[in-house]
């Protein structure tokens, strides 16, 4: 089948990007999202978040007329699912979060209305294992004039499909095109029909396999690299315990041959590896000890960090007998989940400066470039955001979150500081 008109539900991070992308390779695309800021933005040829290349993408489609933007979904030769998969919150801390498909379940519903014999629908959001076939039993639920694979197999009148994204933030645009997708059918048929979609732009392989182990291997990804954080992170608590410099300790270990050791931060942040281990555990609690393990020294980490900031707190007290808490000022550096984008979703580095800014009387400052206003979690607290240089001006305290390039530059102003504390390696060469 020719898949002329596409219909993209969920205009964030991936979806979007995705959208663009189709209606560069001149299909019509048919945006859908809840947020109407968002769809007036991107009606105007603009966008609501920050991606290197998307502006531009984005202006081009919707000029050309490839690309409209609306708050329902309309028929279409092919549906895909890009919203938010999170986890529900649990009271006790200790227990395994449990997977919230809530997002997945209100898209499916409101693509079923439109939904024609021949539509092929694919769930791109980042899932537990069995969440393509749960899509698929909402879709029939709400559907029971159309057949669906879980009862028809090869012969349903809807194909259903998983293709997880595999991106990086900040290269999104690029690595949509350039990197291998897989993409899990519930039958040969559905796969094979997704692969026909995703090959109109994909450059990399497309790879078929089944709905699950295309789930499955999402979160395989992001699991092996959060252990490989963990790593990292629990190798830094360790160091600071022996009085070891792990930067120098950690650039000396690599210059084995077979170790590559990766740099330890303030945690994990991000919708994918912050999550998607849990959604392991979740399913598996008896078997994933390590996978278990190593997100809970990544979600420990920013208790680490906010310590050492309430020890650098009481040592420039001690330092100033004069002085009180409240004539201290903090300043943050990074509130990202990583380098050189705006995304805050989960991000450890806005967890630590949201809990000193609850606690602490002083002056709170946050340098984040990529943003235009702070969250109200810290605006509220009074934090403000401000250029880098205020904040090294003002600050009493320096504290390194993310390692944005515009920061590094800064390396010798910010040793200078009275007090510096660097949970990212962001000026660690300085150092040296």
């Amino acid at each position: 089948m020719e898949f002329r008109t596409v219909c993209v539900v969920g205009l964030g991070y991936i979806g979007l990007p995705t959208a663009a992308v189709f209606a560069g390779r001149r299909r019509k695309v048919i945006g859908v999202d809840v947020n109407q800021n968002a769809v007036d933005t991107i009606n105007r040829g603009e966008i609501h978040i920050v991606e290197p290349e998307l502006d531009i993408a984005v202006h081009a489609a919707v000029k050309e007329g490839y690309l409209h933007a609306t708050t329902a979904p309309q028929p279409a030769d092919a549906f895909l699912i890009a919203v938010p998969t999170p986890f529900k919150r649990q009271a006790d801390p200790r227990a395994v979060p449990d997977p919230d498909l809530s997002y997945i379940r209100e898209a499916a519903r409101s693509v079923a209305p439109v939904l024609r014999k021949g539509n092929l629908v694919i769930l791109e959001s980042t899932s537990p294992v069995g969440a393509t076939e749960q899509m698929a039993a909402w879709l029939a639920e709400a559907r029971p004039d159309l057949s669906f694979p879980q009862d028809a197999g090869e012969q349903a009148d809807i194909r259903v499909a998983h293709c997880p994204e595999r991106v990086l933030p900040g290269r999104i645009m690029h690595e949509l095109i350039e990197n291998d997708r897989i993409i899990g059918g519930m039958t040969p048929a559905c796969a094979r029909a997704a692969g026909e979609l995703y090959r109109c732009f994909v450059r990399g392989d497309c790879l078929l396999t089944t709905a699950r182990t295309a789930e499955m291997a999402k979160l395989t990804e992001n699991a092996f690299r959060d252990v490989n954080i963990a790593f990292a992170n629990e190798l830094s608590i360790i160091a600071e315990r022996l009085d070891i410099d792990v930067w120098e300790l950690i650039r000396l270990a690599n210059r084995h041959p077979r170790v590559n050791i990766l740099q330890p931060g303030p945690g994990v942040g991000g919708h994918c590896i912050a999550v998607d281990p849990w959604f392991i555990v979740s399913q598996t609690p008896e078997q994933a000890r390590l996978i278990r393990a190593a997100r809970e020294v990544n979600s420990g980490k920013p208790d680490w960090v906010v310590d050492k900031i309430k020890i650098a707190v009481a040592d420039a007290l001690q330092a100033r007998p004069d002085a009180r808490a409240a004539d201290l000022t903090i300043a943050f550096f990074g509130l990202a989940f990583k380098p050189d984008i705006d995304d805050l979703r989960e991000s450890p580095a806005l967890e630590i400066a949201c809990r000193v800014a609850r606690d602490h009387p002083g002056g709170l400052l946050a340098v984040e470039p990529n943003i235009k206003a702070l969250p109200d979690a810290l605006s509220e607290q009074g934090t403000r955001l401000v250029s880098a240089e205020q904040a090294l001006a003002e600050a009493d305290i320096v504290v390194a979150l993310v390692g944005h390039r515009s920061f590094r530059s800064l390396a010798p102003a910010a040793m200078a500081s009275t007090v510096c504390i660097d949970a990212c390696g962001l000026w660690a060469s300085a150092r040296a």
